[in-house]
């Protein structure tokens, strides 16, 4: 969620019981501020916190001109110093699938360790070879954040555009969607490239706005009721919120342009979903 809007944005879903306390609060809404000045972001988002056993990560997300593409992530225990995220590439997250295992620690130098027993033949015989791999901490951290962006990340449909130039960006005339179409899950996207292109009808296809509908659909989501979707606070808010990564938010004021998500959990994906429902 925007760090302009975070004490309010917070306040919207607190009533999910996750939220920040007040000097969590009041120390963010001013680090965030020097951040984007220091890194010269177009704009820094407050995307959670993950719960570790020694001390808790808060993350941050600054965005460039392409909203999609132009990301960092950076993370801090205090609030206050921030160290930038490394990118998650496809060997880190083999990695980390591998080694990685319970909650964090809360030590971004703490290092996993996993032996595997590999067998080799050699001629006739097989040899047995043990293979070690280790992740710290901190790579755990980025492969998490980015697996939560790819999985659970939501937008209204609208509030992002695809440019001439093939830039996504922030759609300056959103107004926000109506009530009756924030209680429906196909008017929410994905904040990611679309993976799932389902095979749609002509009539279906001639609703589709190439500007606006470039990005999978929550409703498509596989196992359905991945999502439970509510009206709060008197009705006047819309919140979304993932069975898949429990702890993620999202809300959404209709007719304003004001939304955002939020992931405040333990960074444990609920592998169980599809035998829960």
């Amino acid at each position: 969620m925007d760090s302009n809007s975070l004490s309010h944005a917070l306040d919207l879903i607190a009533g999910s019981g996750h939220t920040l306390t007040v000097e969590e609060k009041t120390i963010l809404c001013t680090s965030l501020v020097i951040l984007r000045k220091n890194y010269k972001f177009n704009r820094v988002l407050f995307w959670g916190k993950i719960h570790g056993i020694k001390d808790d990560y808060y993350i941050a997300q600054g965005r460039g001109e392409d909203e999609m593409q132009d990301q960092k992530c950076l993370y801090s225990t205090n609030c206050m110093d921030w160290c930038l995220l490394p990118p998650a590439t496809d060997s880190m997250i083999k990695e980390v699938s591998k080694a990685a295992k319970g909650r964090f620690v809360g030590d971004p130098t703490y290092v996993y360790e996993h032996v595997e027993m590999m067998r080799k033949r050699d001629g006739e015989e097989i040899a047995a070879e043990q293979v070690l791999t280790k992740v710290t901490e901190e790579n755990r951290l980025a492969v998490t954040v980015f697996q939560i962006d790819e999985d659970v990340s939501v937008v209204p449909r609208g509030a992002f555009i695809k440019t001439p130039h093939g830039l996504v960006q922030r759609n300056r005339s959103f107004e926000g969607l109506s009530c009756s179409e924030a209680g429906k899950l196909d008017n929410f996207l994905h904040f990611t490239k679309q993976k799932n292109f389902k095979k749609r009808s002509i009539l279906e296809k001639a609703d589709l706005n190439p500007v606006m509908d470039f990005m999978d659909l929550l409703s498509d989501d596989i196992p359905k009721g991945s999502w439970h979707l509510r009206f709060e606070c008197a009705k006047h808010v819309c919140v979304i919120r993932s069975h898949l990564w429990l702890g993620l938010t999202f809300y959404h004021i209709p007719m304003t342009p004001q939304h955002g998500y939020v992931y405040i959990g333990d960074g444990i994906k609920n592998v169980d979903l599809p035998f829960m429902l």
